[in-house]
């Protein structure tokens, strides 16, 4: 600002006060300058109005009255407690910081300066000047000093009593404006009340949206301040009951449930009982699948209707699996203590009682709300894959799926002759000796082999993986781009040709389809296909080999193949 400039702002300023105050005297001026700065002093006999012009900007004050013009914006504040503040940006004054706190209080005394106020899960009070903005959420805002822009609060309540540039808003909490309280902008309430007093001054108007509804706020407070910041869902408060009614209530209702479904409750446990890493890994590939089906259902467009109804069955299937996991939980508690008790209800309420106890503890009560969650789901989308697997007619792994086995005892039982002629007529059984004279080898019937386990398929892989890399190699000298699409082209060849990779040949492996027919390339490719899909979900579909009854992991059942180990007297090739 030229020199030009600031005494043509003097003598504006000076006519306008002098036109806004009454008929005065004539007096005198006095002008002083001083580092960089000018200060303007007249006297009549109303009083003294002095002008200060500087880097800052030019402050006016005459008595109570007092203009400010700079850089942040123009400012009056009168006797009548009028305020007007056009703020063309809220940036922090040099040398003012922030003043945030997480968990307890945050306080700006009177007499400071900063940028923000912020406080989260505790109270923001404010007797001193902000520039900027003073936030509180889970706790409430108390005002009696300057706030530059606007003041919010989250779930807390605000007490207004002094000077607001901006707007006030309270989100479910209570607005209170006090006799001094100043608003430049609107007083929001949403989802909370409005409490002015005669004396303040919303110059915005104000705006109420579902006043008076929710009232909880104070609960809701003390709960982020001693459960949420802490890690844990419950705590031994008397204000927080309404949380601890909120929990009992829930477990009633679970145990209600347990009451209804009694059977499906029971053999949910049990699989949880018999089959736990293969229910951790059930709901594993649930949530790392729910994406990918989600994209897949509204790229189909048709599908997109058929999103709300898989979300619900979602939800459906976490609260059934929380009444499963907290039944899980209490009978593995009566069954240590060998008691007689065997209803699922009973299960359920000890369980949840011990989940209760558990919520309480800090960190804790969080992991323990997660693994009773992931437990549950787990347990409930694993039987009904083991309930779809029986009503397909499943077989024991030494059997071909969808096939049958005749039992030894009942031909036996019925005699000699039935026996050996039953023998004769069975596929896959001995012919009589003098019909098998001179007759080719049958040929071997490979679902009826051992499946092949985890680890040496994992081993067999690797065989694969380091010779598909070393061909890759020699061939690229810049880099293995492109191992995995030849990686999986090289088993799908294989698979088709042989049955089996080299690194199944030097572990005795053989892919074969479980409707027991030659492989074709369809089959091979799909397979293929499929590996990507096991190893993109984290690899739990080829971890899922270690738990599954068939052996199989994901790409197997996509393709409808297994893995079977060939005795080391026939050869592979």
């Amino acid at each position: 600002m030229n020199k030009q400039t600031r005494w043509f702002l003097v003598a504006a300023l000076l006519a306008g006060v002098s036109g806004c105050a009454a008929p005065a005297q004539a007096g005198q001026a006095v002008v002083s300058t001083s580092g960089g700065g000018a200060t303007v002093t007249t006297s009549s006999s109303h009083g003294a109005t002095e002008v200060q012009i500087g880097a800052s900007g030019i402050n006016v004050t005459n008595g109570s009255s007092h203009l400010h013009i700079g850089g942040t914006g123009s400012q009056i504040i009168s006797r009548s407690r009028s305020v007007i503040v056009i703020h063309s940006h809220h940036s922090c004054p040099h040398g003012q910081e922030e003043v945030v706190a997480v968990g307890h209080l945050a306080r700006l005394a009177a007499g400071k300066s900063a940028c923000d106020v912020v406080s989260i899960f505790g109270d923001s009070i404010i007797d001193g000047n902000v520039s900027d903005s003073a936030v509180a959420i889970m706790g409430d805002l108390h005002l009696t000093g300057n706030v530059g822009n606007s003041t919010v609060s989250i779930f807390g309540d605000s007490d207004i009593n002094g000077p607001v540039a901006g707007n006030a808003v309270a989100l479910f909490g209570d607005l209170k404006l006090g006799p001094k309280a100043m608003i430049q902008g609107q007083a929001v309430s949403i989802f909370g009340s409005e409490h002015r007093d005669p004396a303040a001054v919303v110059q915005g108007g104000s705006v109420n949206l579902m006043s008076g509804i929710f009232h909880g706020a104070h609960g809701l407070k003390a709960w982020g301040a001693h459960c949420l910041i802490l890690g844990r869902l419950l705590a031994p408060r008397l204000d927080l009951g309404w949380a601890w009614g909120i929990a009992l209530g829930i477990l009633m209702f679970y145990a209600l449930l347990a009451l209804l479904f009694q059977e499906g409750v029971q053999r949910c446990i049990q699989t949880l009982d018999e089959h736990p890493g293969a229910s951790i890994l059930a709901a594993l590939a649930m949530a790392l699948l729910t994406p990918i089906l989600m994209l897949a259902l509204v790229v189909t467009l048709i599908g997109i209707f058929a999103i709300p109804l898989f979300w619900l069955a979602l939800l459906g299937a976490a609260v059934f699996g929380r009444v499963v996991a907290l039944g899980w939980l209490g009978s593995r508690i009566l069954r240590g203590m060998r008691s007689g008790v065997t209803h699922p209800a009973l299960y359920v309420l000890l369980g949840g009682a011990v989940a209760l106890a558990l919520y309480m503890v800090p960190v804790v009560g969080f992991i323990v709300f997660a693994l009773i969650g992931l437990l549950g789901v787990g347990a409930v989308l694993y039987s009904l894959l083991l309930a779809m697997r029986a009503a397909r007619g499943g077989t024991p792994s030494g059997a071909a799926a969808g096939g049958f086995t005749a039992p030894a005892e009942p031909l036996a039982a019925a005699g000699p002759d039935t026996a050996a002629a039953s023998a004769g007529s069975m596929p896959g059984t001995a012919e009589p000796a003098g019909a098998a004279l001179g007759a080719p080898e049958a040929p071997m019937d490979f679902t009826t082999l051992p499946r092949a386990g985890f680890w040496i398929r994992m081993l067999a892989l690797l065989i694969d993986v380091v010779l598909v890399a070393f061909a890759l190699s020699m061939i690229e000298h810049h880099g293995t781009d492109g191992m995995l699409l030849l990686l999986a082209a090289y088993g799908a060849i294989m698979w088709k040709l042989r049955g089996t990779t080299v690194g199944g040949i030097i572990c005795h492996l053989r892919v074969v389809r479980i409707d027991g027919r030659p492989m074709n390339w369809e089959t091979a490719i799909l397979r293929a296909l499929g590996c990507f899909l096991s190893l993109v979900a984290a690899g739990l579909g080829f971890f899922w080999i270690a738990f599954d009854r068939e052996r199989q992991g994901w790409h197997d059942k996509i393709a409808g193949t297994v893995v079977v180990l060939v005795p080391k007297a026939r050869g592979l090739v």
